[in-house]
Order: C-alpha cells, then structure tokens, then sequence
C-alpha cells in the first residue's frame, strides 16, 4: 500500500506518516530503515531513512508499505574479492541486485553498501534475476562504475554460466534467435546427463545480455532451465533456479591486467 503525504509546515516524517497511515512509529521507522519512505522534491525522489528527519512545505512523503516484504529475510551475500574501487561478490538466490520502492534491505546493492566501513559509495554495474545466483560487480567510483558498465555494454567481459536443463543437451551449440526482435547469441557445452532424472548440466558462455537471454533461448529449445518459475514446462524442482552465473574475466580498470573470477562449485 501507499501511503502519500503533504504539509503546510515542517513536520517530523515518523508523526505524518503515523497520522496519516493505521502504522505505528515503530513499523514506519521499519520501513524507513529498510529503504522503504521516499521524500519527493519537484520530480527529483530519494530514500529517507533518518528516523527524526523533517520535512517541509513543497516536499511530499512516500510510504511503500509492503508487510510481506519488509519482513522477508534473505542470505547475505559473500565477498570474494575487494579491490578498492570496485569488488567482487557472490549474490545467493533470493536477493535481489538492486532495491524497488517498496524497500532495499533485500538487495544487493543495499547488502554491500552496509558492509565497508568506512562506507563506501555503490554503483550497480550488470544484474543477475532474483531468482539466479552468482557473481557479481559493485564498483565504488563513478569512473570504475562507467568503465566496468562500457565493458558489459561492448561485450568485453567474459561471462560463463553453469545450468541444469530438463532433457538431454547437444554435445555442443549455439542459440541464435532473435529476441525482443534483437540480435543474441547463446553458446554452450554438455557436460553431463542424468538418465534417470532426465537433467543435462550444461556450461553456457553468454554473448550480449538479452532479458532472460538464457532462459528464453533454451526455452525455445525445448530444454528449459530446471526451477525457471516463468519459462518452460516440466520443469519444476525443490531447490529453485538453477542457474549460477559462475565466472568472469576482464581487463581490470586500475591494473590493466586480465582478471578472472571463478566461483569453484557453481551449484
């Protein structure tokens, strides 16, 4: 639910809030920790999270109150590797990689922002669904941000994923299909098959980055990724999607150096 409010004069946010919404103090002061109170100026909005902040005449409140949401508990994130001004993290499934309007505790993003103290700035550079887990890049410096983001957007870095599909895989391939009527490209190795549950594990290495590029090629191909909530049929699992974004090489923005990064079981 939303809840939106406006003043004639200042007033502290925890009060209007509470006045205008059935909220206690205590669930809004929840909500405003968990990212979930925005304070809106002109168009411009950012979170508010400092429990005695005011606001005043001209600035209107947010309240994005999802119960379900605030409550939820997700695992934490691990840290790979820090360099500084960029680091490396494994993002587990379930966590999202960035936070929505109705709260950011449950993201990555917010996750490694309150690692580093002294904190540090954080600046989403590619995404991983919910759904998927894997490594992942947080840059700390808006320069590092745009070099690691330009390698993404030119197809600089290597990305590798490993998936369980329903069915038996082709030794090897590539998966070509136009998506969102875009050119994207899939290609992939089998590296072994389950008779007896009918799964093949298939090493993927991705070129571009479609929505759901993985999921809908081999969607399309009649070997859906195992535990897809949204693509496929029959394949259905008890552990969720399994697919795990696993490695990734570049040339380092500070060293200039090729750097790879390997998670050593995937699933």
């Amino acid at each position: 639910m939303k809840y939106t409010c406006e003043t004639q004069n200042t007033a502290l946010v925890v009060d209007a809030l509470a006045e205008k919404s059935t909220l206690s103090k205590g669930q809004i002061k929840d909500a405003m920790n968990k990212g979930a109170v925005w304070i809106q100026k002109g168009k411009k909005q950012r979170r508010l999270r400092r429990a005695k902040a005011t606001f005043k005449k001209g600035e209107k409140l947010h309240l994005y109150h999802d119960p379900q949401l605030l409550s939820c508990k997700v695992e934490a994130p691990i840290l790979l590797e820090d360099l500084g001004t960029y680091s490396v993290w494994q993002k587990p499934a379930g966590l999202l990689s960035q936070g929505t309007k109705y709260g950011d505790h449950y993201s990555l993003l917010r996750q490694v922002e309150l690692a580093f103290q002294p904190a540090r700035k954080v600046f989403l550079i590619h995404r991983l669904d919910r759904e998927a887990s894997g490594l992942m890049l947080i840059a700390h410096q808006p320069h590092i941000a745009a070099q690691l983001s330009a390698y993404f957007q030119d197809n600089s870095i290597e990305k590798r994923y490993r998936i369980q599909v329903r069915g038996q895989a082709p030794k090897q391939g590539c998966f070509d299909d136009l998506l969102d009527d875009k050119t994207a490209k899939t290609s992939f190795t089998y590296m072994q098959y389950d008779q007896e549950e009918n799964v093949s594990m298939v090493d993927v290495l991705l070129h571009g980055g479609r929505h759901h590029q993985i999921r809908r090629h081999f969607d399309m191909h009649d070997l859906p990724v195992m535990g897809d909530p949204r693509y496929g049929k029959n394949n259905k699992n008890t552990v969720g999607l399994a697919l795990c974004a696993y490695h990734l090489a570049f040339v380092c923005p500070q060293s200039q150096q090729k750097r790879v990064f390997c998670m050593p079981t995937p699933f």
